[in-house]
């Protein structure tokens, strides 16, 4: 969809991305997380968290459907009412969907959510490349958008044998949402925050540049958020019924934080090294100025498991109010940065977000260390051989492709071969232990 259409058609849905996260950070309310963290849940449980689900969902469509003008009126692009109202209804969907996810992921079924995901995908991608194809701009861009979340939710449902009963429990939702509470708002904050670069890249830059950028982080976020968010619902309730073994605790924490690391890291580093030939394979020399951007995201978002373990482990130890005050500060440091870097530039503004992430790093192990032992120096020390082998393999990747002179397809794919190469040859050669871990799960399987 991309090689057909323009970085100013994704620039323009990009705009209105921190409505529609937002909306979404508030259906879910940290309930998933609070039914996933409760041992004796029950089917009224179960139902409060769905009925409450469904009003917010239509409250805050209501809202997202009246304010549609005045979003229009920010941006100064009129097409963007029609388009909000249009893919705000994608909250009425999603809000239904809450509570199967949340039952799967405690059951540790997470074989026919992907199975709903993919079909979603795929359905959805076919009709989005048919509109794109068709000249249809950005609404192609819009209905896969929808045609994603209806599908995905419909096969969520479909798939799962839950059905809701009619009862409403208020002890129930005070329990629930006494926990939950913290995690929303904790949530919502980063939500905020993340998308916030979409509103000041779409005031103050074109929707040109907001296009380049939401593309480089979605490439970012693909091959980071998407592999954590695995390792995060699989470790969740596994961690959660160890949440009062803290030794055991720890040497779990420890070993997924190495693993994960261990995949992540180098998939970033190489990511980064391939950029360029990557985008003008996939996206055409249209889109290469993004390139830069994904270049220095990467640096970011190798992190992102790092953050995203240490927040998990504060959910498992139930300190949401820990959580909260985190998010809090790190934030604050974070809209200082992004205001510094504001003036010199969209490329400025990327470092920027690199430089917090690395504040972010020291912040959230602070309180890990203090709970399990596992503090910003041990973990990184953990890390430390990992992190070195990542960086060095992706450097000697980028300087390999800098003196080939052959077309990007070719690049990518001697980039790719040459980066699988060095990087788990040489973990095989110093007995990595993370690579024997791997293998030995690759082995039961």
């Amino acid at each position: 969809m991309a090689r057909i259409l323009t970085p100013s058609d994704y620039g323009l849905v990009g705009m209105i991305a921190i409505f529609i996260a937002v909306s979404q950070s508030l259906i879910d309310s940290g309930f998933s997380q609070a039914l996933i963290r409760k041992r004796d849940r029950s089917e009224i449980d179960n139902s409060t968290v769905f009925y409450f689900n469904i009003a917010v969902g239509i409250t805050l469509y209501l809202v997202l459907f009246l304010s549609a003008p005045a979003i229009a009126r920010f941006y100064n692009e009129p097409l963007l009412t029609s388009i909000t109202r249009v893919i705000g209804l994608g909250l009425l969907f999603n809000s239904l969907g809450v509570v199967q996810r949340a039952i799967f992921t405690t059951t540790l079924n997470f074989k026919t959510q992907a199975k709903a995901t993919l079909i979603g995908a795929v359905i959805s991608g076919i009709v989005g490349i048919s509109m794109a194809y068709s000249g249809y701009g950005v609404w192609a861009i819009v209905a896969q958008q929808m045609a994603n979340i209806v599908l995905v939710n419909i096969f969520l449902w479909v798939f799962s044998k839950w059905r809701p009963i009619l009862k409403f429990s208020k002890d129930s939702f005070t329990s629930l949402f006494s926990f939950g509470s913290k995690l929303m708002i904790s949530g919502l904050i980063d939500t905020l925050y993340k998308n916030m670069y979409l509103i000041v890249i779409g005031k103050f830059f074109r929707a040109q540049d907001l296009g380049y950028y939401t593309r480089a982080h979605q490439f970012s976020d693909f091959a980071s958020s998407n592999f954590t968010g695995i390792f995060q619902r699989v470790s969740y309730p596994v961690l959660c019924t160890i949440q009062d073994n803290d030794r055991r605790l720890a040497d779990v924490y420890r070993r997924l934080l190495k693993v994960s690391s261990f995949i992540i890291f180098p998939l970033m580093a190489g990511l980064a090294a391939c950029a360029t030939p990557l985008i003008d394979t996939v996206l055409t020399s249209k889109w290469i100025f993004a390139a830069k951007i994904l270049q220095i995201l990467c640096l970011a978002q190798m992190w992102y498991p790092v953050h995203a373990i240490n927040l998990n482990l504060l959910q498992v130890k139930g300190r949401s109010d820990l959580f909260l005050k985190l998010e809090i500060i790190k934030k604050l440091i974070g809209v200082a940065v992004l205001c510094a870097t504001l003036p010199f530039g969209l490329i400025a503004v990327c470092w920027g977000v690199l430089i917090n992430s690395l504040l972010s790093l020291i912040i959230n192990t602070h309180y890990t260390g203090r709970l399990i032992n596992l503090g910003f120096l041990a973990q990184i020390k953990d890390l430390f051989p990992t992190l070195a082998l990542s960086l060095c393999t992706g450097i000697a990747v980028w300087l390999s492709l800098s003196f080939i002179a052959l077309p990007s397809f070719a690049k990518l794919i001697i980039g790719v071969i040459e980066g699988i190469v060095l990087y788990a040859g040489t973990a095989y050669l110093l007995r990595f232990s993370e690579f024997k871990e791997l293998t030995d799960i690759m082995h039961r399987r």
